[in-house]
């Protein structure tokens, strides 16, 4: 694994948490520095693309097909960013454009047919899968009108991820009391998602 040798060499770490790398020392580099990392980086991918071919991707391309860029952006702008299986963010893992129905199985690349998945949901999916989990992204926006944590000031807001927000107990029994709640409204703590249950625990 390239991760694993990366950090044996101490270029990345692993946050054991989010099963997630990254680059030793990233947090001391200044914003210039940042950007001509990433410069550096992309000239680098550039040069091995150019020198091997678009054929370097073909273990991402189910089928050796292509997904336009265009596609993949309407794709991924519509799941907001996010892995619509485990709901991780884009800025902590790349994000696939996934086939629900695969392409093996007759799948196509209508709109209607992709989703965006994190690379290791994606993997873990296989081709023989073909759950449909954008509905997920529905039941993440699922808010009842009457309840008094779906519609919150913003003002008792403390700190807030796109699952879960930090607010203040409008009735607190200690001083600075706080409250930790899910974006989607359910019964129960048991009918939360992992992903729900991991922004939680972030906050």
């Amino acid at each position: 694994m390239v991760g694993r040798v990366l950090r044996k060499h101490g270029v990345v770490t692993r946050d054991s948490k989010t099963k997630t790398y990254e680059l030793a020392g990233y947090e001391g580099l200044t914003p210039k520095e940042i950007e001509n990392l990433n410069a550096l980086l992309q000239a680098k991918l550039r040069s091995f693309e150019e020198a091997h071919g678009g054929s370097v991707w073909d273990h991402r391309r189910k089928g050796g097909s292509y997904v336009s860029g265009t596609l993949r952006y309407e794709i991924l702008k519509d799941a907001q960013g996010r892995c619509e299986l485990c709901g991780i963010s884009k800025d902590e893992k790349h994000l696939q454009v996934d086939h629900i129905v695969p392409r093996n199985h007759g799948g196509s690349d209508d709109p209607s047919n992709l989703q965006a998945l994190c690379y290791s949901c994606n993997a873990m999916k296989r081709d023989r899968d073909d759950t449909d989990f954008r509905v997920f992204r529905e039941l993440f926006d699922h808010a009842e009108p009457d309840c008094i944590f779906c519609d919150i000031d913003s003002e008792r807001v403390i700190a807030e991820e796109p699952l879960a927000r930090v607010i203040r107990d409008a009735y607190p029994v200690t001083d600075l009391h706080t409250l930790i709640v899910p974006r989607r409204h359910v019964a129960s703590y048991f009918e939360l998602g992992r992903s729900e249950l991991n922004a939680c625990n972030r906050l």
